[in-house]
């Protein structure tokens, strides 16, 4: 195991500036749909969108931009509007199922309206969001045979006030995911960022399994991936450092249980598992789950619960099938 681990790392571990005039040089028949979900990023947006206009100008790269927006309160939508790009409410896509549960369902809802042969994601609060993002993470699904899945890799630093710590980011990826992942899935240990949320591949491959809805998106699609196509089948991009907003630690925590619900969910450890690796699932299914959080205040102890609705949204290939 620690052998193909290795060999996978070395093979299929890129470097983004191997991309870098993909642009000019290539543009096969595949075309790309890019989808941006975003909640509440009036600041960074415009930023993000700027250089991806940038970039379209210069080469073909991105046929399709889609934001799909959680209906944003601070103007993010219409900051995206002006660069022209396909502004959709995540609430208005697939709106039969009832409002959206946060960013997987979002991610899930845009392959009903995504038109590339390619569908890349990439999270919308980054500060440093670099061309590269883009380039990088869709040159192996366009020049390296037999690549399916492409996920990004990075350094994180933790930026508090006027102190920097290298690489201190990602606490969720460090503390939770990684060791899931190494006790569970141990073949996927050589993903650097398992949790990145920009990654790309072909939307038929996207279409042909279940996404999971919240936070528990990224590493059910990583998973089920793996069990669809196969390893090999699978590459990362070192992309360099990606800066974006810290969240407060009660909040990780809760994304960290969130993550472990989609991982036991995968492996058959709770009641409400359905069949098999939930590939081929047409229907929805909920794991509810009660999550006490207990913590001691300047006003004495204190048990705190909240819910964490878990769904596991159809394959959409199976949805269009039926419509």
């Amino acid at each position: 195991m620690q052998s193909s681990v290795r060999d996978w790392f070395e093979q299929r571990s890129y470097k983004f500036d191997a991309f870098a005039r993909i642009g000019q040089r290539l543009k096969n028949a595949s075309t790309t749909t890019l989808v941006l979900p975003t909640n509440n990023v009036a600041r960074t947006i415009g930023p993000i969108l700027s250089r991806i206009t940038e970039l379209r100008r210069d080469s073909s790269l991105v046929d399709q931009i889609i934001v799909a927006d959680a209906d944003s309160t601070d103007g993010t939508p219409d900051i995206a509007r002006r660069y022209g790009v396909e502004v959709y409410s995540e609430n208005d896509l697939m709106s039969h199922y009832g409002k959206a549960k946060g960013k997987g369902d979002a991610l899930w809802r845009s392959l009903s309206v995504a038109q590339g042969d390619i569908v890349m994601f990439a999270d919308t609060d980054t500060t440093n969001f670099a061309q590269s993002f883009v380039y990088g993470i869709l040159g192996p699904l366009l020049t390296v045979p037999g690549v399916l899945f492409v996920k990004a890799a990075y350094r994180r630093p933790f930026a508090t006030g006027s102190t920097s710590i290298d690489d201190g980011g990602g606490r969720v990826t460090e503390l939770t995911a990684k060791p899931l992942i190494n006790f569970f899935y141990p073949e996927l240990a050589g993903f650097v960022q398992p949790l990145a949320g920009e990654f790309a591949a072909h939307r038929n491959l996207l279409s042909s399994i279940p996404f999971l809805t919240g936070y528990g998106v990224d590493i059910g699609i990583l998973i089920d991936t793996f069990r669809s196509v196969g390893l090999y089948s699978m590459a990362q991009v070192d992309l360099g450092v990606r800066e974006n907003r810290h969240q407060a630690l009660m909040d990780l925590n809760r994304m960290s249980h969130t993550i472990m619900c989609a991982v036991t969910h995968r492996l058959n450890l709770q009641d409400h598992y359905m069949s098999d690796s939930g590939i081929g699932v047409t229907q929805r299914h909920p794991l509810t789950n009660t999550y006490f959080h207990a913590k001691a205040t300047n006003a004495g102890l204190r048990l705190d619960n909240y819910t964490e609705d878990l769904t596991e949204r159809p394959p959409m290939i199976h949805v269009k099938a039926q419509a």
